[in-house]
């Protein structure tokens, strides 16, 4: 039974999986990891400590990558780094992929930025973009190859820039990132605040409490689910990828994050929410 729980961007539904939901196997929550990284950085609202969720999974890791169309002259991380005037991104919130990796982009790398948030949603970026009100913006891959399709494949949009620590197979000329950092610290904020958020954006967790036996039968029946000839058939009908993190994996990267430098988590403080 699925029960969507909206507001503040899902931390209403994290709070009430920590807080409220019994920790009997039954209530399994599904919300955006990016809300741990607001833990981490001190945000207000956030009534619980990611570090004792119990995880079944995440099914797929976020692809961040930045998509211009080919009017606006940015075809190539050459005329990006090279453009005399900031480029307008589209975003729409705080917290988001189409807003946190640029911000971290600018400070990391000097690329010349204007973000223009508060569009309602990335296909918004992608209109305002095709008239000209911005020049592009960056979201995960698979909902840009999707939605920007024909634009894609006609040469009119162009992907420019991946957020990932390796080539995505459909992108595999298309420049990384991290490759561009020219400092250790530039390449931390790439890795800590883009690569980690990014693997673990859609998690399925589980209350703080839940018996082990109970974590270990999920996180198996999670990993057989994806792997599963008959889901797989039918997720590939919907154009759906997956590339799954184990519970094991999410704990891994979700108590790494809680061990950045604090250095660190001041400066990605400072270039979010300041």
């Amino acid at each position: 039974i699925v029960e969507n729980m909206t507001g503040a961007g899902s931390l209403i539904a994290a709070n009430h999986v920590y807080k409220v939901a019994k920790p009997d196997g039954l209530t399994i929550g599904h919300f955006i990891g990016g809300l741990f990284l607001q833990q981490l950085l001190g945000q207000k609202g956030i009534e619980f400590d990611a570090r004792k969720f119990e995880y079944i999974g995440a099914p797929v890791k976020d692809q961040v990558v930045c998509a211009f169309t080919k009017a606006s002259g940015i075809t190539s991380m050459e005329k990006w780094i090279g453009s005399k005037t900031p480029v307008k991104l589209g975003g729409s919130a705080p917290g988001s992929n189409t807003d946190d990796p640029p911000k971290i982009l600018k400070a990391a790398l000097g690329l010349p930025i204007q973000l223009i948030s508060g569009y309602k949603g990335t296909a918004d970026i992608r209109l305002a973009a095709e008239s000209g009100e911005v020049a592009g913006g960056c979201w995960g891959w698979d909902s840009i190859r999707a939605t920007w399709r024909r634009g894609i494949e006609s040469g009119e949009a162009v992907v420019v820039l991946q957020m990932l620590p390796q080539p995505h197979a459909d992108l595999p000329k298309v420049p990384l990132a991290i490759n561009f950092a020219k400092t250790e610290e530039a390449r931390q904020l790439i890795q800590g605040g883009i690569h980690d958020i990014s693997a673990i954006n859609r998690p399925y967790v589980l209350s703080p409490g839940t018996s082990k036996e109970q974590v270990q039968t999920l996180r198996k029946a999670f990993l057989d689910t994806l792997r599963d000839d008959e889901f797989l058939a039918d997720a590939k009908k919907s154009n759906l990828d997956f590339d799954p993190l184990t519970g094991e994996e999410v704990e891994r990267t979700v108590t790494g994050l809680f061990k950045l430098d604090p250095a660190l988590v001041a400066k990605l403080k400072d270039i979010l929410y300041k």
